[in-house]
């Protein structure tokens, strides 16, 4: 293999290879590790990333990978990186892409391809990559010149996180990346990212803060875009200085500490249905908000998102502030004028809602019933949580129920796939996350179904010796569309390819060398977590759960109305 710089006895002139220039422009990106699955088209990248110092996680399967990237970039700030091979292994990554896209995650997908001057003739895993993958990235291109791969990615980069983050995708024929250059000739970007933040327009900033000084029943609903952008100081500024109720979705979660006054968890519908003044930072009125019909009619909307096409799309708004949500919420909080007590009675009133859903669940989330329920399953794994412990839902009805049980304890400890509700990143989030924290636990909840997509990737935690604690909510089906048939077709048809068998997963991960534990009782779940926790291994706790119940969020889905 090429190292970094070759020396030409003849010329004395330094060369260096593609793939040594993309381990540079990685490491200049502050990117740590690369997620991969190898391929003859892609092994100079390898090369130059052990000259550079990152770190090469090599997964089973390129979507996995691909799934590893987004994860890193949610983490950390840094854009995450998959490096894979061409034809197949690119496509195994559409979905990850797909999900990186929907989710707005800034992340860099680079491919390899057969060589330059083979093109058209039909060389090994010869595919239109870019055509392919186009449609769900900011940016993607085939890089033609050796010289200006440093160029490339750093554009690949700066179109990542230009307007409404996404994922960019850059792919390097196989000449193009083993050809040798000249060190004079390579392009240097230099510094070619802004670090500053978007603000908002000083006028929609002070009618906003207007509004929300002089509301009687408030209500802020904060997506993933507030942590994206690193708001969480600003929110708990504005929330803090005008008693604001805050509901957080997605990423956002923890961005207020459980037990704060000011964060409501049961009573989101209750609240979005009568508020005057509701403000949306960082989260779009899609199907999780009923495309906005789920806000009171007569509310004044102000709307606060990165992407300037999500203002006002499904719903009206009477503010809307394109801008970096945390510089918004902070300029929102300085302009702020509040008024003592005035939102008082309508925090009680919320906080009353709230105790009465609890009640609702309580006897749920105690039951001692078997199969397990899925609330009591849920409680048990927020009890077992720590501070420190990153959560990852990877499943349909199970982590539908969960989401009103468990609370993470800080901000940027929740990972879920986000709006496309992509099955199979519990492995993939949960080893970018041990990877980019190994001092941090990385906890999944799946569903059955969604085991069976990547977890094979527990081969990869214990190859790379990453202890993840999981648990299998198993009720043998694919309960949130079972719910579905059933209510459309009735009984006798409502259990058409949506059963599976209730296998044992703590046998397959113990088989792949890991610890397992299998649960049907409710007083030995937290025991096994225990268990699975000290074994200092890659574990999956398998626990039977009902599969005639259903969460009241499956039930409500408007597809299924």
């Amino acid at each position: 293999m090429a190292t970094t710089v070759q020396r030409d006895a003849a010329t004395s002139t330094r060369t260096v290879t593609g793939g040594h220039l993309v381990a540079r422009a990685l490491k200049a990106e502050g990117i740590e590790a690369i997620f991969t699955l190898c391929g003859g088209h892609i092994m100079d990248i390898y090369d130059g990333c052990v000259d550079a110092g990152i770190r090469i996680v090599d997964v089973r399967h390129e979507q996995a990978a691909a799934h590893a990237a987004d994860a890193w970039t949610r983490l950390t700030g840094v854009p995450g990186c998959a490096v894979v091979t061409a034809g197949p292994g690119l496509t195994d990554t559409v979905t990850a892409v797909a999900n990186a896209w929907r989710a707005q995650t800034p992340m860099l997908v680079i491919g390899g391809q057969g060589p330059l001057g083979q093109a058209h003739m039909g060389s090994l895993q010869e595919l239109d990559h870019v055509g392919l993958l186009r449609p769900i990235t900011k940016f993607a291109t085939t890089v033609y010149h050796t010289e200006r791969i440093p160029e490339i990615l750093s554009t690949a980069f700066r179109q990542a996180y230009n307007g409404r983050p996404g994922p960019a995708f850059v792919e390097i024929p196989a000449d193009v990346l083993f050809s040798p250059v000249d060190e004079n000739a390579v392009i240097d970007p230099g510094k070619y990212r802004s670090a500053g933040k978007a603000y908002g327009d000083i006028r929609l900033v002070e009618e906003a803060a207007r509004l929300l000084s002089v509301a009687q029943r408030p209500a802020v609903l904060a997506g993933s875009q507030v942590w994206h952008c690193r708001g969480v100081a600003e929110l708990q500024s504005l929330a803090e200085s005008l008693s604001l109720p805050v509901y957080l979705n997605g990423s956002a979660r923890g961005a207020l500490p459980p037990g704060h006054p000011l964060l409501f968890v049961r009573s989101r519908r209750e609240a979005l249905a009568r508020a005057d003044v509701v403000l949306i930072v960082g989260t779009p009125f899609d199907f999780r908000l009923g495309y906005g019909r789920r806000l009171a009619s007569d509310a004044k909307i102000i709307q606060v998102d990165l992407d300037y096409g999500e203002l006002g799309h499904n719903r009206g708004v009477d503010v809307a502030i394109a801008g970096d949500a945390a510089a918004v919420l902070g300029q929102l909080a300085a302009a702020a004028r509040p008024v003592a007590g005035q939102t008082k009675a309508w925090l009680d009133h919320l906080r009353a809602a709230e105790q009465k859903a609890l009640d609702k669940d309580l006897p749920l989330m105690n039951s001692e019933a078997m199969p397990i329920h899925p609330l009591r399953l849920a409680t048990e794994i927020n009890d077992f949580l720590t501070s420190d412990t990153i959560f990852i839902g990877d499943g349909g009805d199970v982590v539908t129920f969960s989401a009103s049980v468990i609370q993470t304890r800080k901000p940027g400890q929740w990972l879920d796939p986000g709006p496309l509700g992509t099955l199979g990143v519990g492995m993939p989030f949960a080893i970018a996350a041990k990877v980019a924290r190994p001092d941090q636990e990385a906890f999944i909840l799946f569903g059955d179904g969604a085991f069976g997509l990547n977890g094979f990737e527990f081969d990869t935690a214990l190859r790379f010796n990453l202890p993840v604690v999981s648990v299998v909510g198993n009720n043998a089906a694919w309960n949130q569309i079972r719910y579905g048939q059933v209510s459309r077709y009735g009984e006798a048809r409502g259990d058409i390819a949506n059963l599976l068998a209730p296998t044992p997963y703590d046998r397959v991960v113990e088989a792949l060398g890991g610890h397992g534990e299998h649960v049907t009782e409710p007083k030995k779940i937290r025991p096994a977590l225990e268990r699975a926790r000290a074994s200092g291994k890659a574990s999956c706790v398998n626990v039977m759960i009902d599969p005639n119940v259903y969460s009241p969020g499956t039930m409500n889905q408007t597809m299924y109305k």
